[in-house]
Protein backbone atom coordinates (compact mmCIF):
# COMPACT_ATOMS: atom_id res chain seq x y z
CA UNK A 1 0.00 0.00 0.00
CA UNK A 2 2.71 2.62 1.28
CA UNK A 3 4.79 1.73 -1.97
CA UNK A 4 2.03 2.37 -4.16
CA UNK A 5 1.36 6.12 -2.39
CA UNK A 6 5.29 6.80 -2.93
CA UNK A 7 4.67 5.62 -6.69
CA UNK A 8 1.88 7.55 -7.09
CA UNK A 9 3.67 10.73 -5.07
CA UNK A 10 6.36 10.36 -7.32
CA UNK A 11 4.33 10.25 -10.44
CA UNK A 12 2.24 13.47 -9.08
CA UNK A 13 5.40 15.26 -8.78
CA UNK A 14 6.82 14.53 -12.19
CA UNK A 15 3.71 15.35 -13.96
CA UNK A 16 3.75 18.52 -11.89
CA UNK A 17 7.65 18.81 -13.08
CA UNK A 18 6.36 17.99 -16.38
CA UNK A 19 3.86 20.53 -16.75
CA UNK A 20 6.06 23.16 -16.11
CA UNK A 21 8.33 22.09 -18.49
CA UNK A 22 5.48 22.26 -21.01
CA UNK A 23 4.37 25.55 -20.14
CA UNK A 24 7.90 27.15 -20.48
CA UNK A 25 7.97 25.05 -23.53
CA UNK A 26 5.20 26.79 -24.78
CA UNK A 27 5.08 29.99 -23.58
CA UNK A 28 3.93 32.79 -24.39
CA UNK A 29 1.24 31.27 -26.45
CA UNK A 30 -1.02 34.14 -26.82
CA UNK A 31 -0.59 38.29 -26.27
CA UNK A 32 1.28 39.15 -23.43
CA UNK A 33 -0.16 42.31 -21.80
CA UNK A 34 1.96 44.66 -19.53
CA UNK A 35 -0.08 46.22 -17.10
CA UNK A 36 1.18 49.87 -16.22
CA UNK A 37 -0.36 51.00 -13.00
CA UNK A 38 -0.35 54.73 -13.95
CA UNK A 39 -2.01 57.34 -16.31
CA UNK A 40 -0.74 57.07 -20.29
CA UNK A 41 1.82 59.38 -21.01
CA UNK A 42 3.56 58.98 -17.19
CA UNK A 43 7.27 57.84 -16.91
CA UNK A 44 6.21 53.94 -16.19
CA UNK A 45 3.93 54.28 -19.26
CA UNK A 46 6.48 55.34 -21.55
CA UNK A 47 9.25 53.14 -20.53
CA UNK A 48 6.38 50.18 -21.15
CA UNK A 49 5.53 51.75 -24.48
CA UNK A 50 9.30 51.91 -25.88
CA UNK A 51 9.85 48.29 -24.91
CA UNK A 52 6.94 46.48 -25.80
CA UNK A 53 7.49 46.26 -29.32
CA UNK A 54 10.82 44.98 -29.14
CA UNK A 55 9.70 42.73 -27.04
CA UNK A 56 6.72 41.29 -29.04
CA UNK A 57 9.64 40.67 -31.59
CA UNK A 58 11.83 38.38 -29.31
CA UNK A 59 8.83 36.42 -28.01
CA UNK A 60 6.89 36.24 -31.03
CA UNK A 61 3.37 37.39 -29.71
CA UNK A 62 1.48 40.43 -29.59
CA UNK A 63 2.30 42.67 -26.82
CA UNK A 64 0.14 45.17 -25.58
CA UNK A 65 0.32 47.97 -22.61
CA UNK A 66 -3.24 48.54 -20.84
CA UNK A 67 -3.64 51.24 -17.91
CA UNK A 68 -5.18 50.79 -14.47
CA UNK A 69 -4.25 53.78 -13.04
CA UNK A 70 -5.86 54.59 -9.57
CA UNK A 71 -4.68 54.70 -5.52
CA UNK A 72 -0.96 55.69 -6.69
CA UNK A 73 -0.09 52.15 -8.77
CA UNK A 74 -2.12 50.08 -6.19
CA UNK A 75 -5.08 49.20 -9.02
CA UNK A 76 -3.04 48.26 -11.48
CA UNK A 77 -1.02 46.12 -9.19
CA UNK A 78 -3.84 44.68 -7.10
CA UNK A 79 -5.17 43.40 -11.07
CA UNK A 80 -2.01 41.67 -11.63
CA UNK A 81 -1.66 40.49 -8.53
CA UNK A 82 -4.78 38.76 -9.10
CA UNK A 83 -4.37 37.33 -12.53
CA UNK A 84 -3.80 34.34 -14.04
CA UNK A 85 -0.24 33.32 -13.52
CA UNK A 86 0.41 31.58 -16.70
CA UNK A 87 2.94 34.87 -17.78
CA UNK A 88 1.05 36.73 -20.19
CA UNK A 89 -0.28 39.13 -18.24
CA UNK A 90 2.29 41.78 -16.20
CA UNK A 91 3.35 44.33 -14.31
CA UNK A 92 5.55 47.51 -15.16
CA UNK A 93 6.56 48.74 -11.77
CA UNK A 94 8.89 50.86 -9.65
CA UNK A 95 10.16 49.83 -6.59
CA UNK A 96 7.96 52.31 -4.66
CA UNK A 97 4.83 51.00 -6.34
CA UNK A 98 5.91 47.06 -5.02
CA UNK A 99 7.95 47.86 -1.88
CA UNK A 100 6.80 51.39 -0.52
CA UNK A 101 3.60 51.87 -1.70
CA UNK A 102 1.66 48.51 0.86
CA UNK A 103 3.25 50.21 3.35
CA UNK A 104 1.20 53.34 3.27
CA UNK A 105 -1.87 51.99 2.95
CA UNK A 106 -4.33 50.52 6.06
CA UNK A 107 -5.52 47.62 4.18
CA UNK A 108 -3.36 47.06 0.84
CA UNK A 109 -4.61 45.24 -1.69
CA UNK A 110 -1.25 43.30 -2.26
CA UNK A 111 1.86 42.83 -0.67
CA UNK A 112 5.55 42.93 -1.46
CA UNK A 113 5.97 39.29 -1.85
CA UNK A 114 2.39 38.99 -3.91
CA UNK A 115 4.81 38.98 -7.30
CA UNK A 116 7.67 37.07 -9.00
CA UNK A 117 10.24 39.68 -10.27
CA UNK A 118 11.12 38.95 -13.64
CA UNK A 119 13.70 41.73 -14.23
CA UNK A 120 14.83 45.30 -14.63
CA UNK A 121 13.57 47.61 -17.52
CA UNK A 122 14.80 51.19 -16.96
CA UNK A 123 16.16 54.06 -14.60
CA UNK A 124 15.00 57.66 -14.87
CA UNK A 125 16.38 60.19 -13.34
CA UNK A 126 13.78 63.11 -10.93
CA UNK A 127 13.38 66.54 -11.79
CA UNK A 128 11.63 69.73 -10.42
CA UNK A 129 9.84 71.42 -13.26
CA UNK A 130 7.99 74.37 -13.21
CA UNK A 131 5.96 76.73 -15.53
CA UNK A 132 8.19 78.35 -18.40
CA UNK A 133 6.57 81.72 -18.21
CA UNK A 134 6.65 81.31 -13.92
CA UNK A 135 8.69 84.18 -12.69
CA UNK A 136 8.22 83.64 -9.20
CA UNK A 137 10.85 80.32 -9.08
CA UNK A 138 13.56 81.70 -11.37
CA UNK A 139 15.56 78.72 -9.51
CA UNK A 140 15.07 76.13 -7.32
CA UNK A 141 16.00 78.30 -3.88
CA UNK A 142 12.98 80.38 -4.65
CA UNK A 143 10.82 77.60 -4.38
CA UNK A 144 12.32 76.46 -1.04
CA UNK A 145 12.23 79.97 0.09
CA UNK A 146 8.80 80.00 -0.43
CA UNK A 147 7.84 77.54 1.08
CA UNK A 148 9.47 78.51 4.36
CA UNK A 149 8.20 81.60 4.30
CA UNK A 150 4.66 80.58 3.87
CA UNK A 151 4.37 76.96 4.78
CA UNK A 152 1.28 75.43 2.81
CA UNK A 153 1.18 77.98 0.43
CA UNK A 154 3.50 76.13 -2.52
CA UNK A 155 1.78 73.34 -4.04
CA UNK A 156 3.81 70.46 -5.48
CA UNK A 157 2.50 67.42 -7.59
CA UNK A 158 3.58 63.95 -8.11
CA UNK A 159 2.43 60.69 -9.29
CA UNK A 160 0.73 59.03 -6.77
CA UNK A 161 1.36 58.22 -3.14
CA UNK A 162 4.57 55.90 -2.27
CA UNK A 163 5.99 56.84 -5.83
CA UNK A 164 9.61 57.69 -5.60
CA UNK A 165 7.93 60.85 -6.60
CA UNK A 166 6.64 61.33 -3.49
CA UNK A 167 9.05 59.64 -1.12
CA UNK A 168 11.39 62.12 -2.70
CA UNK A 169 9.18 65.27 -1.46
CA UNK A 170 9.04 64.25 2.11
CA UNK A 171 12.93 63.55 2.18
CA UNK A 172 13.04 67.35 0.73
CA UNK A 173 10.51 68.44 3.54
CA UNK A 174 12.67 66.83 5.82
CA UNK A 175 16.26 67.95 5.02
CA UNK A 176 14.78 71.76 4.47
CA UNK A 177 12.28 71.93 7.51
CA UNK A 178 9.71 73.33 4.58
CA UNK A 179 6.73 72.72 4.01
CA UNK A 180 4.81 72.33 0.59
CA UNK A 181 1.41 71.40 -0.07
CA UNK A 182 1.51 68.31 -1.42
CA UNK A 183 -0.85 66.78 -3.93
CA UNK A 184 -1.04 63.34 -5.62
CA UNK A 185 -2.23 62.16 -8.89
CA UNK A 186 -2.73 59.43 -10.67
CA UNK A 187 -0.03 59.45 -12.66
CA UNK A 188 2.82 62.41 -13.89
CA UNK A 189 0.62 63.64 -16.93
CA UNK A 190 -2.33 64.32 -15.02
CA UNK A 191 -0.22 66.44 -12.54
CA UNK A 192 1.88 67.82 -14.77
CA UNK A 193 -1.61 68.75 -17.52
CA UNK A 194 -2.28 71.08 -13.90
CA UNK A 195 1.11 72.34 -13.37
CA UNK A 196 0.63 73.71 -17.18
CA UNK A 197 -2.74 74.94 -16.58
CA UNK A 198 -1.49 76.94 -13.10
CA UNK A 199 -3.37 75.03 -10.72
CA UNK A 200 -0.66 73.65 -8.93
CA UNK A 201 2.94 75.59 -8.22
CA UNK A 202 5.86 72.66 -9.28
CA UNK A 203 5.82 68.49 -9.76
CA UNK A 204 8.55 66.28 -9.06
CA UNK A 205 9.09 63.97 -11.97
CA UNK A 206 10.65 61.57 -14.05
CA UNK A 207 12.27 62.90 -16.67
CA UNK A 208 10.95 60.82 -19.29
CA UNK A 209 7.67 62.40 -18.65
CA UNK A 210 8.86 66.08 -18.23
CA UNK A 211 10.61 66.29 -21.10
CA UNK A 212 8.37 66.31 -23.96
CA UNK A 213 6.83 69.40 -22.49
CA UNK A 214 9.99 70.81 -21.56
CA UNK A 215 11.39 70.66 -25.14
CA UNK A 216 8.27 72.30 -26.40
CA UNK A 217 9.14 75.34 -23.83
CA UNK A 218 6.05 74.71 -21.78
CA UNK A 219 7.62 73.51 -19.02
CA UNK A 220 11.50 74.51 -16.96
CA UNK A 221 13.90 72.45 -15.39
CA UNK A 222 14.97 73.85 -11.81
CA UNK A 223 16.75 71.28 -10.45
CA UNK A 224 17.70 67.29 -10.83
CA UNK A 225 18.18 65.23 -7.76
CA UNK A 226 20.99 63.49 -8.31
CA UNK A 227 24.88 63.88 -6.93
CA UNK A 228 26.04 64.45 -10.28
CA UNK A 229 24.43 66.18 -13.48
CA UNK A 230 22.31 63.96 -15.92
CA UNK A 231 24.36 63.83 -19.14
CA UNK A 232 21.97 64.10 -20.82
CA UNK A 233 20.83 67.49 -19.09
CA UNK A 234 23.98 68.80 -18.82
CA UNK A 235 22.58 72.93 -18.29
CA UNK A 236 20.24 71.46 -15.15
CA UNK A 237 22.00 71.74 -11.85
CA UNK A 238 21.86 69.03 -9.46
CA UNK A 239 19.78 69.86 -5.97
CA UNK A 240 22.86 70.12 -4.43
CA UNK A 241 24.44 72.74 -6.56
CA UNK A 242 20.61 74.44 -6.98
CA UNK A 243 19.85 73.91 -2.75
CA UNK A 244 22.93 72.08 -1.09
CA UNK A 245 21.05 68.98 -0.45
CA UNK A 246 22.58 66.05 -1.02
CA UNK A 247 20.02 63.97 -2.25
CA UNK A 248 19.54 61.41 -4.97
CA UNK A 249 16.83 59.70 -6.02
CA UNK A 250 15.69 58.58 -9.19
CA UNK A 251 12.82 56.03 -10.33
CA UNK A 252 13.77 51.91 -10.96
CA UNK A 253 11.70 50.40 -12.93
CA UNK A 254 10.77 46.73 -13.85
CA UNK A 255 8.72 44.28 -14.72
CA UNK A 256 6.89 41.68 -12.23
CA UNK A 257 4.67 38.33 -12.77
CA UNK A 258 1.97 37.23 -10.38
CA UNK A 259 2.90 34.99 -7.20
CA UNK A 260 2.79 31.23 -8.51
CA UNK A 261 4.46 31.80 -12.08
CA UNK A 262 6.65 28.64 -13.09
CA UNK A 263 9.88 29.18 -12.65
CA UNK A 264 10.70 28.04 -16.20
CA UNK A 265 8.43 31.11 -17.23
CA UNK A 266 9.81 33.50 -15.36
CA UNK A 267 13.44 32.45 -17.01
CA UNK A 268 11.97 32.79 -20.23
CA UNK A 269 10.48 35.83 -19.43
CA UNK A 270 14.12 37.22 -18.25
CA UNK A 271 15.94 36.01 -20.92
CA UNK A 272 13.07 37.81 -23.47
CA UNK A 273 13.04 40.94 -21.33
CA UNK A 274 16.87 41.40 -21.14
CA UNK A 275 17.49 40.96 -25.55
CA UNK A 276 14.06 42.85 -25.65
CA UNK A 277 15.81 46.15 -23.61
CA UNK A 278 19.60 45.81 -24.94
CA UNK A 279 17.97 46.44 -28.56
CA UNK A 280 19.97 49.98 -29.93
CA UNK A 281 16.55 51.15 -31.09
CA UNK A 282 14.94 50.60 -27.28
CA UNK A 283 18.64 51.74 -25.64
CA UNK A 284 17.92 55.12 -28.45
CA UNK A 285 14.26 55.29 -27.58
CA UNK A 286 14.98 56.00 -23.99
CA UNK A 287 17.83 57.84 -23.93
CA UNK A 288 16.37 60.23 -26.49
CA UNK A 289 13.23 60.65 -23.71
CA UNK A 290 15.74 61.01 -20.08
CA UNK A 291 15.96 57.27 -19.50
CA UNK A 292 18.45 54.61 -19.15
CA UNK A 293 17.67 51.46 -19.88
CA UNK A 294 18.86 48.47 -17.81
CA UNK A 295 18.56 44.91 -17.91
CA UNK A 296 18.99 42.48 -14.79
CA UNK A 297 19.07 38.94 -13.77
CA UNK A 298 15.85 38.11 -11.71
CA UNK A 299 18.06 37.78 -8.90
CA UNK A 300 19.50 41.60 -8.68
CA UNK A 301 15.57 42.98 -9.49
CA UNK A 302 14.58 40.84 -6.32
CA UNK A 303 17.09 42.11 -4.47
CA UNK A 304 16.38 45.66 -5.47
CA UNK A 305 12.75 45.66 -4.26
CA UNK A 306 13.51 44.12 -1.07
CA UNK A 307 15.97 46.26 -0.07
CA UNK A 308 13.25 49.06 -0.90
CA UNK A 309 11.27 46.60 1.71
CA UNK A 310 13.54 47.14 4.28
CA UNK A 311 13.89 50.55 4.01
CA UNK A 312 10.07 51.04 3.64
CA UNK A 313 10.28 49.31 7.48
CA UNK A 314 12.17 51.45 8.49
CA UNK A 315 10.74 54.93 7.18
CA UNK A 316 7.33 52.99 9.06
CA UNK A 317 8.85 52.89 12.48
CA UNK A 318 10.10 56.17 11.93
CA UNK A 319 7.09 58.04 11.68
CA UNK A 320 8.36 59.39 8.16
CA UNK A 321 5.87 57.57 6.15
CA UNK A 322 2.38 56.08 7.77
CA UNK A 323 -0.73 53.78 6.85
CA UNK A 324 -3.45 55.75 6.01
Amino acid sequence: MWQIFFQRGAFGILMLCCSFWVAAQTYPSKTITLVVPFAPGGNVDVIARSIAPSLAKVTGQSVVVENKAGAGGAIGSAYVARAEADGHTLLVATTNTISVLPYMLKTPPYKPDSFEPVGLAAVSPLVLVVRKDDKRFPNAKAVLQAAKNAPGSVSVGHAGQGTSNHIAILRMEDATKASFNIIPYKGSAPALTDLMGGQIDFVVDQITSSKPFVDSGSLRILAVISKDRDPGLPDSPTLREAMGLDLDASTTAGILAPLGTSPNVVKSLNASLRKAIDDSGVRGRLRVLGSTARSSTTQEWAAMLNQESINSQALLQSGKIKAE
